[in-house]
C-alpha cells in the first residue's frame, strides 16, 4: 500500500498546531489523529472523540485520508456566540 501526506491541525486558545504526517492508504481520519503528536502536545483534550473535519468540512471518522488533507480537529466553544451577542444587546 502507499504512503499518503496529509497534515494534522488543532487549536487550543493558548496555542495552535499544524504538523505534517504519512499514513498508509486506507488509514481513518481518527486513526490519523491519534497517531499524530497532537493528544501528547494537548493532554488536556480527549481527541478520540472531539470531532474532525477536512478542509472545513465535518466528516465522519470512518473517512480515509486522501494525500494533501488537512485534517482540522474542533475543539468545543468557550463562548456561544449567540448567548454572546444576547448578553451585549442586554446590557
Amino acid at each position: 500500500m502507499a504512503d499518503l501526506s496529509a497534515e494534522v491541525c488543532f487549536a487550543s486558545p493558548q496555542s495552535q498546531a499544524l504538523m505534517p504526517i504519512t499514513v498508509t492508504q486506507g488509514t481513518s481520519i481518527r486513526t490519523a489523529v491519534m497517531a499524530s503528536l497532537l493528544p501528547s502536545m494537548f493532554p488536556d483534550y480527549d481527541f478520540s472523540c472531539l470531532p474532525c473535519g477536512v478542509f472545513g468540512q465535518v466528516v465522519d471518522d470512518e473517512r480515509q485520508v486522501q494525500a494533501g488533507d488537512r485534517i482540522e480537529v474542533y475543539r468545543p466553544l468557550i463562548n456561544d456566540p449567540k448567548a454572546r451577542r444576547r448578553n451585549r444587546a442586554g446590557r
